[in-house]
C-alpha cells in the first residue's frame, strides 16, 4: 500500500495540522491501496503562505523567464524518467486503462513541461509600442498565487496543464488534488523537489471540498484555475466574482461527433472508440453525441455497437483492457441512473444496459443507445461514464443544429471524405476545440469552452498569458 503521512508545504515535508486521513481505493478490486492527510483549512493557509511569500520575497518571480523555463525543462527531464512510474500509479488509483495512461495520462503532462520549457526561451516579456508623446512599453508580470483545484479523471493532465505555464509566468502554486486521486500528486511533489524549484513555489496538499473552498477564498490567492463540473465551476466563479480574483474555469461538455454520409465508417469508429470512450468514458471532451443521418441511421448504430463491443472490459491493468471500472461507487451509480432514465425515456440500448460486466469493482456495462432524441436528458446531460447516445438527424444543417443546441461547447468532431467540407462545418460549430476525422488536444493551441463549458484557456501562448498581468509603462523622453 502506498502511504504518506505528510503534506508537500514550503519545499518541506511537513506534518498535517489535522488527523483525518483520506483513503484511496482501486475501483478494479475495491481494496484500499493508498493513505494519505486530509488537508485542513489550516493546511490550505499554511500552503498559501508559503506560495506567498515564495512571491513577494523569494528568487522564482525575479528571475528572468528564460531562467525558470531552464528549471522547468529540468523538471521535464526528472518526469521523463519515471512517466511509466506515473501511468501505473494513475491505473491504480482511477482505473484509467493502462494503454490509455501510457499514450496520454503520462506523457501529455510532459509534453506540457516540455512545450513551455521552450515557450518560456522566446516569449515576449516586453515590447515597445507607439505611444502619443513616445513610446509604450507593454509588460507582462506574474499575476501572483495561483490556486489549482483539479479533478480525478487525468488527475496530472489537469494539474500540469495549469502548473507548466504558471511556472513559467513566474507565478507560485498550491495544488488541491482532488481526494479519489492524491497519489499521483506525490510523486510529482518528489520531482519537483529533485529539480530544484525554489522552496514556496509549488505546494500540494490533498483534501476535499470544505478545505478546497477555503483555498479558492483565501485572500492571498491571486487566482483560480479550476478543471471540473460545471455546478463546481459557477460556486468557484462567483466566489472569485465576489473578489474580483482572476479565474480559468474549465468545466464540463457533452459533445457531437457529426457523422456525414460520406463518411467511411470503419475508419470513422476506429477513431471514435478513443474520442468517445477515452478513459471509460471519464472526459469532459468525449463526443458522446453521435449524429448520424437517417439515411445511414441503422448502419451507423450497427457500426457504433461493434466498436464497443470490440473494446473488452476489466482489469484495467491489462494491456487488454479497452474500458475499465469507474473511479468510485457514486460514479458506478451515477451512470446507472443515467442509463435507467435513457430506457424510461424511450431509447433503446443496442449494447449494454444495466447489467453489470463484473461483480467486483465499480463497472458499468458500456452502452449504446438508438432511437434518442436530442431533447432526452441522457442527450443533454453530462454522464461522464462509457454511455453513447446515437441521435438523428435530417440534413447537415440539422446536424450542425443539433450539435450547437446544447448547453455546453467544449469540443466536438466530424467525419467525412472531404475534410475542406469538414472544416466548413467545423466554423460552424460553438465550441472551443474540434476535429475533422480525429480529435486531438494539441499542446501548442488554447484548450478551453464555449457556454457553459468555462471561461478562459488553457494551453498554447494563451495558457501561458492567463497566467500574465499587462502594464502598460508610457514615458516622455
Amino acid at each position: 500500500m502506498r502511504q504518506h503521512d505528510t503534506l508537500f508545504i514550503g519545499g518541506d515535508w511537513v506534518a498535517p495540522a489535522g488527523t483525518g486521513t483520506i483513503d484511496v481505493i482501486s475501483p478494479h478490486t475495491e481494496e484500499i491501496i493508498g493513505r494519505v492527510p486530509d488537508g485542513t483549512p489550516a493546511d490550505m493557509d499554511r500552503a498559501v503562505a508559503a506560495a506567498r511569500q515564495a512571491f513577494d520575497h523569494g528568487p522564482w518571480p525575479r528571475m528572468t523567464m528564460a531562467e525558470r523555463a531552464a528549471v522547468v525543462g529540468r523538471l521535464a527531464e526528472i518526469y521523463a524518467a519515471r512517466q511509466s512510474e506515473m501511468a501505473e500509479i494513475i491505473t491504480e488509483e482511477m482505473g484509467s486503462p493502462i494503454t490509455f495512461s501510457q499514450m496520454a495520462q503520462a506523457p501529455q503532462p510532459l509534453g506540457m513541461l516540455q512545450y513551455y520549457a521552450e515557450l518560456g526561451t522566446t516569449f515576449p516579456v516586453e515590447e515597445e509600442r507607439p505611444g502619443t508623446f513616445g513610446p509604450v512599453v507593454v509588460r507582462r508580470e506574474p499575476v501572483g498565487v495561483v490556486a489549482a483545484v483539479v479533478p480525478w479523471n487525468v488527475p496530472q493532465f489537469v494539474i500540469m496543464i495549469k502548473l507548466a505555464p504558471a511556472l513559467v509566468a513566474g507565478c507560485t502554486i498550491v495544488v488541491k488534488p482532488a481526494p479519489e486521486t492524491p497519489l499521483d500528486a506525490y510523486l510529482l511533489a518528489e520531482m519537483v523537489k529533485e529539480a530544484g524549484i525554489p522552496d514556496g513555489v509549488v505546494n500540494i496538499v490533498a483534501a476535499g471540498r470544505e478545505a478546497g473552498e477555503h483555498l479558492v477564498s483565501h485572500p492571498g490567492v491571486d487566482k483560480v484555475a479550476f478543471t471540473g463540473s460545471t455546478a463546481a465551476g459557477r460556486r468557484i466563479g462567483s466566489i472569485c466574482g465576489e473578489q474580483l480574483k482572476r479565474c480559468t474555469l474549465e468545466l464540463g461538455g457533452k459533445s457531437a461527433a457529426i457523422i456525414l454520409d460520406d463518411c467511411d465508417l470503419s475508419s470513422a469508429t476506429g477513431f471514435l472508440s478513443i474520442a468517445s470512450l477515452m478513459n471509460n468514458g471519464q472526459a469532459c471532451v468525449a463526443q458522446t453525441r453521435i449524429l448520424a443521418s437517417r439515411n445511414r441511421y441503422d448502419e451507423v448504430v450497427d457500426a457504433v455497437a461493434a466498436m464497443v463491443q470490440g473494446m473488452p472490459v476489466g482489469d484495467p491493468a491489462d494491456p487488454a483492457t479497452g474500458i475499465g471500472p469507474l473511479v468510485a461507487k457514486r460514479q458506478q451509480e451515477r451512470v446507472e441512473g443515467y442509463i435507467k432514465i435513457g430506457i424510461e425515456e424511450g431509447a433503446k440500448p443496442v449494447v449494454g444496459g444495466l447489467e453489470r460486466p463484473h461483480d467486483r469493482g465499480w463497472y458499468v456495462a458500456p452502452t449504446v443507445f438508438a432511437g434518442a432524441t436530442n431533447e432526452m436528458r441522457i442527450a443533454r446531460e453530462e454522464i461522464f461514464g462509457p454511455v453513447l447516445t446515437v441521435i438523428p438527424y435530417e440534413d447537415e444543417a440539422d446536424a450542425i443544429r443539433i450539435a450547437n443546441d446544447s448547453d455546453y461547447g467544449l469540443a466536438g468532431t466530424v467525419w467525412t471524405a472531404d475534410v475542406e467540407h469538414g472544416m466548413d462545418v467545423a466554423r460552424q460549430v460553438r465550441t472551443g476545440t474540434y476535429g475533422v476525422n480525429l480529435f486531438m488536444i494539441e499542446t501548442g493551441a488554447p484548450f478551453g469552452g464555449y457556454k457553459s463549458s468555462g471561461l478562459g484557456r488553457e494551453l498554447g501562448p494563451e495558457g501561458l498569458a492567463s497566467y500574465l498581468e499587462y502594464k502598460s509603462i508610457a514615458r516622455l523622453g
